[in-house]
């Protein structure tokens, strides 16, 4: 029975593929927009354990957001930008260019991920793929994952830096952003990232009925939230307030009928868990006549007020 075991065990090492012998990207291709990023650490350096990781974060990926992990200690460099961007209607002109989690012990036999989450310029487009350098460091060495390669070349590197290829915005590999059921179209289904301890989410989107009869939003679910409902935000006598929509949203034939923050908005109440932006999440949203609808909502930042960009999101 061991020596079964021990041969499975064999057996499954040698299947990883090739590209796993580096660290690498978990997700290698996205869209401009939020990107979560899971660096891939396969090994020690040889057969030392990794007590140190460092990601050098290139020009045009900007807001960026390291994730913690308990054991490691985290720090970050912040350098100003060689332009302005946007996110979220704020201009920044300064972030994360370096990210190090040291301290810990990875040994060589497991694996781990190190993890960040920032945003894509648009202009990246044009360049078609970027690198995330990575050094690797280990009690009595390191690992450097940072070789790129010069432009048009095809050679085949020792140690190559992780790689993230850049899809036109909205391109259709990823995850629909539109989907049908009936008569109906839902468009851009998205949710506010939620700090911690929050126990309310808004969901926004957009249906639009094609068909000759009304149909009616009543609500939903979702393995997130204790129950879904339909709200409406509204400004009465200078006082903004807030109510459950009882009946329902009417979906009038040949109408559109967008939910924004400010509006009306899916509302996910008694939340589970947190909801980390540059993620996804799915939701069941209920039709009276168009019946259960799945969608997938991406998750955009804590007070965004449109929906990321086009892009695949991580559940």
């Amino acid at each position: 029975m061991r020596h079964a075991l021990l041969a499975g065990l064999l057996l499954a090492a040698s299947a990883i593929p090739p590209a796993l012998a580096h660290v690498t990207l978990e997700r290698g291709e996205t869209a401009p927009g939020s990107y979560k990023a899971v660096l891939r650490v396969p090994h020690g350096c040889g057969t030392q354990a990794t007590t140190g990781i460092a990601v050098t974060i290139p020009e045009g990926v900007h807001s960026v957001k390291p994730q913690p992990k308990p054991g490691w200690t985290l720090a970050t460099t912040v350098r100003p930008y060689q332009r302005a961007y946007v996110n979220h209607g704020r201009e920044v002109r300064e972030g994360v260019a370096e990210i190090a989690w040291s301290g810990g012990s990875l040994p060589n036999e497991h694996y781990d991920e190190f993890v960040f989450v920032g945003q894509v310029d648009a202009s990246l487009a044009s360049a078609g793929q970027i690198y995330f350098p990575v050094v690797q460091t280990c009690a009595n060495g390191e690992s450097r994952w940072t070789e790129i390669p010069a432009a048009g070349s095809q050679a085949r590197l020792a140690s190559p830096a992780p790689v993230l290829r850049i899809a036109a915005a909205g391109a259709p590999a990823h995850a629909a952003s539109t989907m049908r059921a009936g008569t109906l179209t839902i468009a851009q289904p998205w949710v506010r990232a939620t700090p911690g301890g929050a126990r309310v989410a808004g969901g926004y989107l957009t249906v639009t009925n094609g068909g000759s009869a009304p149909d009616r939003l009543v609500g939903g679910s979702a393995a997130f939230a204790e129950r879904v409902e339909i709200h409406e935000m509204a400004t009465q006598n200078g006082v903004m307030t807030m109510r459950a929509l009882g009946g329902g949203l009417v979906i009038a034939p040949g109408q559109s009928v967008e939910l924004k923050p400010g509006g009306l908005h899916v509302m996910f109440m008694g939340l589970r868990t947190q909801l980390t932006e540059g993620r996804s999440v799915k939701v069941t949203l209920e039709f009276e006549k168009a019946g259960k609808v799945e969608v997938e909502m991406a998750v955009g930042g804590i007070g965004a007020r449109a929906a990321p960009a086009g892009e695949h999101h991580h559940h």
